[in-house]
């Protein structure tokens, strides 16, 4: 597959270059969260054919993007995972994220799938440093059937997918109200008082939890 280019000698065409093409930064996004196989990337990437997704892959690797590992027992099969010039792409997908949030969201369409596991990256984009200043805990967030962590330690998080070792503070919650948790409309309080959602653990790490991430208020583009 042809690779096009802007053919401008500048720092931002260059970069969009490389992940301008449809696919590619959400491939990245997916990679942030750590090394995955290509039946993954295939289940967290709905619409994407397994040609385009192969042809996807060789592009990242060739241009030093991406690289092929084998995960660790017990698992021992073979993944993609970033190269150090990827993953310092995580902070301009957060950002694209943030922007998102506040400008780009809105209404769920019908055709849109979601799955969970974003909401891994999400946590990063959505995290107040200032607010979790005093804070050591860690978070298990079990949604569906999707299990991912954060750590949070003293102003800095680390949201990871699959079970924490030892979590301070464990939240089970459906997806459908999940989604309404995050799009404000809402509260995690609310959820558990209807039984939409539980928790175990730690209360004061429980009561923090809200206020360790900060979503941007939504506006509207055309106003």
């Amino acid at each position: 597959m042809d690779q096009r280019t802007y053919n401008q000698y500048c720092a931002t065409a260059r970069t969009l270059d490389l992940v301008g093409e449809r696919w590619t930064l959400l491939l990245i996004r997916e990679l942030l969260t750590g090394p995955k196989r290509f039946g993954d990337l295939q289940a967290s990437l709905r619409g994407l054919g397994t040609g385009l997704l192969a042809a996807r892959l060789k592009h990242l690797e060739r241009d030093g993007l991406a690289r092929k590992v084998t995960l660790p027992p017990p698992a021992r099969t073979p993944a993609y995972a970033l190269t150090e010039a990827g993953e310092e792409l995580g902070p301009a997908v957060l950002a694209l994220a943030r922007w998102g949030l506040k400008w780009a969201m809105g209404e769920r369409r019908e055709t849109e799938t979601f799955h969970p596991g974003w909401a891994v990256l999400g946590l990063r984009a959505c995290f107040d440093a200032e607010a979790a200043g005093d804070l050591r805990a860690v978070y298990e967030f079990r949604i569906g059937d999707e299990v991912f962590h954060a750590r949070v330690d003293h102003g800095t998080i680390e949201a990871l997918h699959g079970p924490a070792q030892h979590p301070d503070a464990t939240i089970t919650i459906g997806e459908a109200a999940f989604l309404e948790v995050t799009g404000g409309t809402l509260t995690l309080a609310k959820a558990i008082e209807t039984g939409a959602a539980t928790t175990s653990g730690d209360r004061t790490a429980l009561r923090r939890l809200q206020g360790l991430f900060r979503l941007p208020s939504p506006r509207d583009r055309t106003a």
